[in-house]
């Protein structure tokens, strides 16, 4: 896979199929890396890429922090993924793409649409993270990650994440930062260097800043109501994808669609036909929209 340099990071992103550009946020929470898209969850058996790959140019990417891609030790908030994700579509000259998140995903993408409603052509919400559980356990994991930090410092971090091939998600000890550290002996040793007060305040930073509500976070309900962008949003079904967070978006999207069918009975039948006749159907199939070369 190809890397980007966007926002002074290095991004591993890959382009499949031809047609409007589809810019995908992949989900799997902090570990979003692009194979999530056939990997992960729901998506294994929803065969979404060869079906949306053979109409639309299909952009995943590997999210800062995760997999191939590199990362920076900072207060994390949702803007600095828009910048990922606004910078990959620069990168490849696309003004304008149609977005699609899954499980955080979703926030990235209407966080996108907030910040550069011009350059967003429709937007599709595929089980999309959120609900009181959700809150709870970001909080939980992160806190977590504190007070390893704390009681080891970050060289025992560095010694933890290089012991282990765990994400952030299955051992959050690990902390975010914990796949950039593998995979960069620069960053590791820089990492290890940091100063612990001024590293414990910009992990409670991101904590209050990502994960402050009991619905799906990254966009303001007001910034949403006040969008004009037409949404398909598929609702999940579990503590991290509570249906209250697709219902939210729906009450906020004013051009939204809510395709409501059970997890169980979403499939590799259906669900591809549902997202590509939503796409089709938007204005033009994404005017301004030029194919990804």
């Amino acid at each position: 896979m190809p890397h980007a340099v966007v926002d002074g990071i290095a991004t591993r992103y890959e382009v499949t199929g031809d047609g409007p550009p589809l810019l995908m946020f992949s989900p799997g929470g902090f570990h979003a890396v692009a194979s999530n898209w056939s990997e992960h969850g729901v998506y294994r058996r929803l065969d979404l890429m060869p079906r949306l790959s053979e109409r639309y140019s299909c952009i995943t990417f590997d999210r800062r922090e995760s997999g191939g891609s590199g990362g920076r030790v900072q207060r994390l908030g949702w803007p600095d993924y828009v910048a990922q994700g606004l910078g990959l579509l620069d990168h490849l000259g696309a003004g304008s793409a149609y977005l699609m998140g899954g499980c955080v995903g979703c926030s990235v993408a209407v966080a996108c649409a907030v910040a550069a409603p011009s350059r967003v052509s429709g937007l599709v919400l595929y089980s999309p993270a959120g609900g009181v559980r959700y809150r709870l356990r970001q909080h939980a994991r992160l806190g977590t990650h504190r007070s390893y930090a704390a009681a080891e410092g970050l060289a025992g971090v560095v010694s933890l994440a290089l012991s282990t091939r765990a994400s952030f998600t299955d051992d959050p000890r690990c902390g975010p930062w914990c796949e950039v550290i593998r995979s960069d002996p620069a960053f590791a040793a820089a990492y290890a260097a940091l100063d612990g007060s001024r590293y414990d305040t910009l992990i409670a930073g991101t904590v209050r800043a990502m994960f402050d509500r009991d619905t799906v976070p990254g966009a303001e309900p007001e910034d949403l109501l006040l969008l004009d962008t037409p949404a398909l949003i598929v609702p999940g079904d579990d503590e991290s994808h509570a249906p209250s967070a697709a219902h939210y978006l729906h009450e906020c999207l004013r051009r939204s669609e809510l395709w409501d069918v059970p997890v169980a009975q979403q499939t590799a039948s259906n669900a591809p036909d549902q997202i590509l006749d939503f796409l089709d159907s938007t204005t033009g199939r994404g005017v301004g929209a030029e194919p990804v070369r």
